[in-house]
C-alpha cells in the first residue's frame, strides 16, 4: 500500500463546528425528528474529538445540547464559549475560530499526533461558514470542509481555488488601478516611514504602495530582482509595517551556508547531538519564531535544502539535530533571489512545489536603468549618507558634487544599481581631498568598464533629476576642454575650433562654467 495514502488513512480527524439553533431544536425534540447538522455528521463520520464553539451564552443552555449529543455519538464534546459582538461580525470569527483551531492542533502535535481538522459548514450563520473556507483554504490548507442537509444529508465539500494562490494575487491586481491612482499623488520623500526606500518614480511608488498591502497579509512573500536593486531593503519594510514588527527580522543568505551546515544552522540542534555540540543551538527558524525570515539568495538553495524548507513551510515545525520531539514554530518568509526562478523549476534546479509556496505575493524590483526620474535623488541621498558617516572621522571636509561630476554620476547606467551607487560615492568621497567634487573624482572612481555611457545624452528621462542647465553646463564645459586641449592651451585656436568669434567670450565662459585651464 503506498506510504502517503496509509498515513492518510490512519490520520485522526477533529470535527471542529459553531453551534447552530438547528442543533439545539433537534435536542429539544422541534426539529420534525431531524438530528441537525453536528449530531448527523458527527454519528456518520469518525472523529477522535468534538470541539463546539459555542456564542450563545446561558440563555440557551447549551450545556444540555452538549449532553444529549454525547449520548448520540459516544464520544466526549469540548464546548468553547466566544463572546461575539454579533453572530455576523467576520473579524471576530475568525479571531476565534483561528485561535481554537490552532490551539487543538498544538496540543495533537505536542502528543506526536497526526491529525485533519474538520471545519463544519452548515451549522451556524453564513458568515461563520465562510470563515471556516478561508482558514481551510488559507492557514489550514490541510483541512477538510464538510456539510450536512435534508436533502442530500452528509457529504464532503471541495472548493476548486486556493484561497492565498488565487486571491490574495488576484486582489493585488485588482487594486492595481487604485494603485496607480494613489501612487500618481505619493510623495515618497515626505513620507516619514519609507524606512530608507528612495524615489518618486512611478514604479517605486506603486512597489511602497504594494509592499503596504502585501504587509498587511501574513503570507510569503517573494522578492525578485537584480543584486544591488535593494530586496533586503524591501523585505525590512514589509516586516517593520507588518503585525510582526516587535518580533524578530532574521536575514539569512542562503548562498553563504556550506551544505554539511545547513542542517544545523536551520534547523539548530541539541546538546550532544555530535562531536562539538556542547551546548542548545536553536536553528534560523526558532530564532525568527513570531516574526519575519528573509531568506536572501533562496535560488541557492541545493535540492536536498529545499525539500527540508518546504516541510517546515507546510507544517509548520522543526525538530533539531539529535532531538526526539518536533517544536512548533510560527515564521513569516520573506524569500529574495535575483534569478529566474520559473526558469530554474522549468531547468529542474528549482522545486516547482517550493516555489508555488513562496510566491504567492511576488514584488520585482526594478533596476535603476528603468527607475526613471531616481538617480537624482538617490545620488544625493547616498552622498548625504557618506557625509555623515566619514564625518565621524577627524579632517574630514563635507563634499558635494559639481554640476559636471554630478553629470558624470546621471548619465552613468549603474549596472550593479544602488549598491555600485553607493560604493561609488563611498570611494569618491574617501578619494577627494576637496570640499567640491570633480569630474576627475568621478572617473578615478568608476570601475573599469563601467564608465557613462556617452550616446545616451539625448534620451535621458524628463522630470525627477532632470536639469537643462546642468546638461548645458556639462556639454559646454567637456567642449571647451577638447578645444584647449586640441589648442595646446591657445585661447584664440581654441575659441576658433568651438566657433567663437573671439578668446573674450571663451574666457567669459570659462569663467561661468568654472573649467580649469
Amino acid at each position: 500500500m503506498d506510504e502517503t495514502f496509509f498515513r492518510e488513512l490512519t490520520m485522526e480527524r477533529i470535527l471542529f463546528a459553531w453551534v447552530g439553533m438547528n442543533d439545539l431544536k433537534a435536542s429539544r425534540g422541534e426539529a420534525d425528528g431531524q438530528m441537525g447538522p453536528i449530531a448527523r455528521v458527527a454519528t456518520e463520520m469518525t472523529f477522535s474529538r468534538l470541539v463546539l464553539l459555542d456564542n450563545y451564552g446561558p440563555a440557551e443552555n447549551v450545556a444540555d445540547y452538549v449532553a444529549w449529543l454525547e449520548r448520540q455519538c459516544g464520544l466526549p464534546v469540548e464546548l468553547v464559549s466566544v463572546e461575539l459582538p454579533s453572530p455576523v461580525d467576520f473579524a471576530a470569527i475568525y479571531v476565534a475560530a483561528r485561535d481554537q483551531v490552532d490551539k487543538v492542533l498544538t496540543q495533537e502535535r505536542m502528543e506526536r499526533r497526526e491529525v485533519v481538522p474538520v471545519f463544519h459548514l452548515s451549522p451556524g450563520t453564513p458568515a461563520m461558514a465562510a470563515v471556516w473556507i478561508l482558514l481551510a483554504k488559507g492557514p489550514f490548507a490541510e483541512a477538510e470542509l464538510v456539510q450536512a442537509s435534508r436533502e442530500k444529508g452528509v457529504e464532503s465539500v471541495e472548493m476548486p481555488f486556493n484561497i492565498f494562490a488565487e486571491y490574495v494575487p488576484d486582489t493585488i491586481a485588482g487594486a492595481d488601478r487604485r494603485l496607480m491612482r494613489l501612487s500618481a499623488h505619493y510623495d515618497l520623500a515626505a513620507e516619514p516611514e519609507t524606512h530608507g526606500i528612495v524615489g518618486q518614480s512611478k514604479i517605486i511608488r506603486k512597489l511602497v504602495i504594494q509592499a503596504r498591502l502585501v504587509a498587511a497579509r501574513d503570507v510569503p512573500v517573494l522578492l525578485e530582482g537584480e543584486t544591488g536593486t535593494g530586496k533586503e531593503l524591501f523585505a525590512r519594510f514589509i516586516h517593520r509595517e507588518s503585525r510582526r514588527s516587535e518580533k524578530r527580522f532574521l536575514a539569512v543568505n542562503c548562498g553563504a551556508i556550506p551544505r554539511e551546515l545547513f542542517e544545523s544552522e536551520f534547523f539548530g540542534y541539541v546538546r550532544g547531538a555530535f562531536s562539538g555540540a556542547n551546548r542548545e543551538h536553536p536553528g534560523y527558524f526558532e530564532q525568527a519564531d513570531g516574526g519575519t525570515l528573509f531568506l536572501d539568495e533562496i535560488g541557492e538553495l541545493p535540492a536536498d535544502a529545499q525539500v527540508k524548507i518546504l516541510r517546515v513551510l507546510n507544517d509548520g515545525v522543526v525538530r533539531r539535530i539529535g532531538d526526539a520531539k518536533d517544536r512548533q514554530v510560527n515564521v513569516r518568509i520573506i524569500a529574495a533571489t535575483n534569478r529566474n526562478l520559473l526558469t530554474e523549476v522549468s531547468q529542474g534546479r528549482f522545486r516547482s512545489d517550493l516555489f508555488y509556496r513562496l510566491a504567492v505575493a511576488v514584488l520585482r524590483l526594478p533596476p535603476l536603468r528603468e527607475r526613471e526620474g531616481d538617480i537624482h535623488l538617490l545620488l544625493e541621498h547616498m552622498l548625504t549618507q557618506v557625509n555623515r558617516e566619514l564625518g565621524k572621522e577627524p579632517g574630514y571636509k563635507q563634499k558635494k558634487f559639481s554640476i559636471n561630476a554630478k553629470n558624470i554620476m546621471l548619465r552613468h547606467t549603474w549596472p550593479g544599481n544602488a549598491r555600485e551607487m553607493y560604493n561609488t560615492v563611498l570611494r569618491i568621497c574617501v578619494w577627494c581631498q576637496e570640499e567640491v567634487i570633480q569630474e576627475e573624482d568621478v572617473r578615478q572612481a568608476l570601475l573599469p568598464g563601467t564608465t557613462e555611457d556617452k550616446n545616451d545624452i539625448l534620451s535621458q528621462p524628463l522630470g525627477g533629476g532632470f536639469n537643462i542647465q546642468e546638461l548645458q553646463a556639462f556639454l559646454t564645459s567637456h567642449y571647451i576642454r577638447r578645444a584647449l586641449d586640441e589648442a595646446g592651451g591657445n585661447k584664440r585656436r581654441a575659441a576658433a575650433l568651438l566657433g567663437l568669434k573671439n578668446y573674450q567670450t571663451l574666457n567669459n565662459w570659462i569663467a561661468k562654467y568654472g573649467v580649469e585651464v
